[in-house]
């Protein structure tokens, strides 16, 4: 059986002040998602899902279905507001998504078989997928499991404000111990690296494993998350800006059973922020040069 990738393409965006989703950044044209699509078809993946909102279904429609229908099978779900557990209202002053981990959730009816998740405006190498597909492919998907692809801190860092990350604990056999999201990291300019906890900074090694989002899960994993997601309304349902994360979900699952990490020497590229994009859009002109990416990715 082999693996899908659920692409969370539903965010909003309020940092980088527009739709990163769909957003140019290649040389020609492309899009951060034609570039992670393009490697997970090479590195082994068989279907795409994007969760998406549903305002969003005809620019979808135009910039990737049908063009990735070509090389895989692609599908669609809608992340909105209102997909809740039954009985439970939407409250008025929410009006941004639920978070990353009810992104995923939202995806159980389009994935069967042991799957990846990745954000839509994070670019993250070849080599990041390779290894992906390799731990999915170890995993017995008939049962609750994980795993996951981390990536060095110091290879994550926004030149120009705060990123989210989530930072691993690892045991001795390098599988999670634990993860904690961390909001506001950023390198200050002594050079190191914090995350604000309170009024307090607190500094994190260059070398610290943490997350992108490039986590893996069993289909089994759907019932834990619609579980832990049904205590997140309970707990937070008059908190407007309260976020349910997908390291919360893997978080859980570590609690049951190993999730083994392998980590990727990738170096990220973002666009938290519209100062991003001509690093970006440089690096990928330069991969281009290199050969690792066609012109025509598509044809």
């Amino acid at each position: 059986m082999q693996p899908t990738l659920v692409v969370l393409a539903a965010g909003m965006g309020s940092r980088y002040g527009s739709l990163k989703q769909i957003d140019p950044f290649g040389p020609n044209g492309e899009t951060i998602i034609d570039y992670s699509v393009f490697d997970a078809v090479r590195a082994g993946f068989e279907k795409i899902v994007l969760v998406i909102r549903e305002s969003l279904l005809s620019d979808f429609e135009e910039l990737y279905l049908n063009k990735f229908s070509k090389r895989v099978e692609v599908d669609y779900v809608f992340q909105e507001l209102h997909n809740l557990p039954s009985g439970i209202d939407v409250p008025a002053e929410r009006t941004k998504p639920w978070g990353t981990g009810h992104a995923v959730m939202v995806a159980d009816d389009k994935v069967k078989a042991p799957f990846a998740v990745i954000n839509a405006d994070d670019f993250y190498g070849a080599s990041s997928f390779e290894l992906m597909v390799q731990e999915l492919r170890k995993l017995d998907p008939d049962t609750l499991g994980a795993c996951m692809v981390g990536f060095v801190l110091g290879n994550t860092i926004s030149d120009h404000g705060y990123v989210s990350r989530g930072v691993c604990e690892l045991d001795r056999n390098g599988s999670l111990s634990s993860i904690t999201e961390r909001t506001h990291i950023t390198k200050e300019q002594d050079g190191v690296i914090y995350y604000q906890d309170g009024n307090d900074q607190v500094a994190l090694d260059d070398d610290q494993v943490v997350s992108m989002n490039l986590m893996g899960f069993t289909p089994p994993a759907f019932d834990l998350m619609k579980a832990q997601f049904a205590e997140f309304i309970q707990t937070n349902y008059q908190n407007p800006k309260a976020e349910f994360y997908i390291p919360t979900i893997l978080d859980h699952v570590a609690r049951r059973r190993a999730v083994p990490v392998v980590t990727s020497n990738e170096k990220w590229l973002g666009v938290t922020y519209q100062e991003d994009k001509p690093l970006v859009m440089a690096r990928l002109k330069e991969l281009h040069g290199q050969g690792i990416y066609p012109n025509d990715m598509w044809d």
